[in-house]
């Protein structure tokens, strides 16, 4: 891995304590004055202070007493990148390992030396594939650069990304989730092991970056042979070193190395219960997978692991769309997955893929419509990813033949308008185009700001883009008694959902709960659940701040949660429901205890009688 020089800050001390000074005493420093200031000093120093090397500094000289005491509010005027912690919570996302994927979509890309439909030079990938896809060390690493430029680590949201999650072995999960955990617990405690995980890397894996010299390029206009058959000619050890792992240490005497890809769910456990005080907290934990490999044993197992969102590939809600691009399930497929997460109250995070083989602007306008009007889709959150041709896709043939070519930009972006102003407001449009490469498309879409042009398109035309992500309060100061509370039900195939929101007269959004009230008809997904209403995700909006801390003006920690959750058992217990359960993250176990809920196998519930 490479590293940033680490600035001296003894020999730097008089530079930095200048700038610092400046920046204590003026809370409002413009950002050009304070690039003329570092202009300056760097006339002196011969270095230009970047922002992490400031927010070092700050933390050291408070410390040692040259400058007054520690104020969080410092931190936050050196904070990069802000808008990373903006929705409350820091998102720290990890890759698995290179591995065989059941699926055989022709819109893939089958890049080997990355997890099934991933690519080698995106921001995440890289990471991942800097740090050997070692759970431990992407959180790690993560934290720390997360740190190091100003934001909290205290409530993190985990984002395991990589192929079909539900396809690896369990035994490789259990290891992955538990080794994530352990490295919120050291960075927590200030222990750094991540030297000698490097060093068992070197020793026991072929992903360290000087071992995988793999030069295997898959060409999809001729596809020679699939991702499968050259990620198990490449990684064939790797691939098989969770389950001899499992074999070898199963009887828990031999002692393990950091990175035998073997965990027991006891172990698991033991994490997941020291967690819930750790300083450095598991606030959501979201996998990725398919609709063919959800049912119920997957469900009750992916909670068991601690998960509270999934992301879940719909890509079309058309059978003969599907169909055509070898995605290797049906419609109906998604619908049960759908129906058996909602279940379970996992917040449910689709993809969907606009500009498909055999797909055209109005059938895909008329999918989305479907997406949101269909009682058994309606997902909280959604990715849109316009199809790209990439090298290594079996589209290649279909462009060639010349029976599949990407939309026009225009033609693309009347779409996408349609969609956004199909959008409910409880639902969260996270991301519009995915993060390849201009240089890995072949044709079709390289803009990375489309969602700008979308709402530029929509100003434009006077209206206004309502899903939350577009509402967000963020860095606005919003005070408590300027919000009234908002409450929107529809129909799921579960039963129906209450979305309540905090929001501010234009609408801004503060806080959110989704509230579900099952059909006492369906079958119980586990017997905990009896007769118990559901809370799926309680959000609170704006700057991420430490637990525990509060500030004027700041959502958070404004009690905001508390009056949703009292709001939902009003409506729970209205309705007959004799208990209110919850879908409680490792890290807000402690929460939802001090509001009068317990502990139960997989869930906390609240008496309603």
């Amino acid at each position: 891995m490479s590293h940033k020089r680490t600035l001296d800050l003894t020999m730097h001390h008089d530079g930095l304590i200048t700038v610092l000074r400046a920046i204590i005493a003026d809370d409002e420093l413009p950002a050009k004055a304070l690039a003329k200031l570092l202009r300056t000093v760097a006339k002196q120093t011969h270095v230009v202070y970047g922002r992490d090397d400031l927010i070092r500094a700050y933390r050291a000289f408070t410390e040692s007493g040259d400058l007054p005491p520690f104020d969080a509010v410092v931190i936050e005027r050196l904070r990069m990148k802000p808008v990373r912690s903006s929705s409350g919570v820091t998102p720290v996302t990890v890759l698995t390992k290179p591995f065989p994927c059941p699926g055989e979509c022709i819109f893939c890309p089958n890049d080997v030396r990355m997890p099934k439909s991933y690519l080698s030079d995106e921001p995440g990938a890289q990471r991942a594939e800097n740090n050997s896809f070692d759970p431990y060390l992407q959180t790690f690493t993560r934290l720390q650069a997360y740190h190091n430029i100003g934001h909290p680590t205290d409530k993190i949201e985990v984002i395991v990304l990589g192929g079909t999650w539900s396809f690896y072995p369990e035994t490789y999960q259990i290891w992955f989730v538990k080794r994530i955990f352990d490295a919120l617990h050291d960075f927590g405690a200030g222990v750094d092991q991540c030297a000698d995980v490097q060093a068992a890397l070197e020793r026991q894996s072929q992903l360290t970056p000087t071992a995988n010299t793999t030069n295997v390029v898959i060409h999809g206009g001729m596809m020679a042979q699939t991702y499968n058959q050259a990620v198990q000619q490449v990684y064939d050890r790797e691939i098989d070193r969770a389950r001899d792992a499992a074999a070898t240490f199963a009887d828990g005497v031999r002692a393990r190395s950091p990175v035998d890809e073997y965990a027991t769910w006891s172990e698991l456990e033991a994490v997941h219960d020291f967690n819930e005080n750790a300083p450095c907290r598991c606030v959501g934990l979201v996998i990725e997978t398919r609709p063919d490999h959800i049912d119920v044993d997957e469900v009750r197992r992916v909670r068991r692991l601690g998960c509270t969102k999934v992301q879940i590939g719909f890509q079309s809600l058309d059978d003969g769309i599907l169909r055509a691009n070898k995605r290797g399930h049906t419609v109906a497929a998604t619908r049960r997955a759908v129906k058996l997460l909602r279940a379970g109250g996992f917040k449910i995070h689709a993809h969907w893929m606009p500009n498909l083989y055999g797909a055209t602007p109005a059938s895909d306008l008329e999918d989305y419509t479907r997406l949101f009007g269909d009682p058994d889709f309606r997902p909280d959150e959604l990715k849109i990813y316009p199809c790209s041709l990439i090298e290594s896709a079996e589209l290649m043939q279909q462009y060639r033949a010349g029976t599949w070519k990407p939309y026009t930009q225009d033609e693309l972006l009347s779409l996408l308008v349609e969609c956004f102003r199909r959008t409910p407001e409880y639902a969260r449009l996270t991301r519009v185009i995915r993060d390849i490469p201009g240089t890995d498309i072949v044709v079709g879409n390289k803009a990375t700001n489309f969602r700008q042009l979308v709402e530029n398109e929509l100003q434009r035309r006077g209206e206004t883009v309502m899903d939350i992500r577009a509402r967000e309060v963020r860095f606005r100061t919003v005070a408590a008694d300027e919000l009234t509370l908002d409450e929107f039900a529809y129909e799921t195939s579960n039963g129906r959902e209450i979305f309540l929101q905090f929001i501010a007269q234009d609408r801004a959004i503060a806080g959110f709960l989704r509230l579900a009230l099952p059909d006492v008809s369906n079958p119980l997904l586990v017997d905990e659940l009896a007769g118990a209403a559901m809370i799926r995700e309680v959000h609170v909006y704006g700057q991420a701040v430490d637990i525990g801390e509060s500030a004027a003006g700041r959502t958070q920690h404004a009690g905001l949660g508390s009056a949703l959750i009292e709001r939902a058992v009003e409506i729970a217990r209205a309705h007959g429901y004799t208990r209110l359960a919850v879908i409680s993250a490792v890290g807000t176990r402690g929460y939802y205890r001090k509001r009068g809920f317990e502990d139960g196998a997989l869930y906390q519930t609240r008496s309603l009688v």
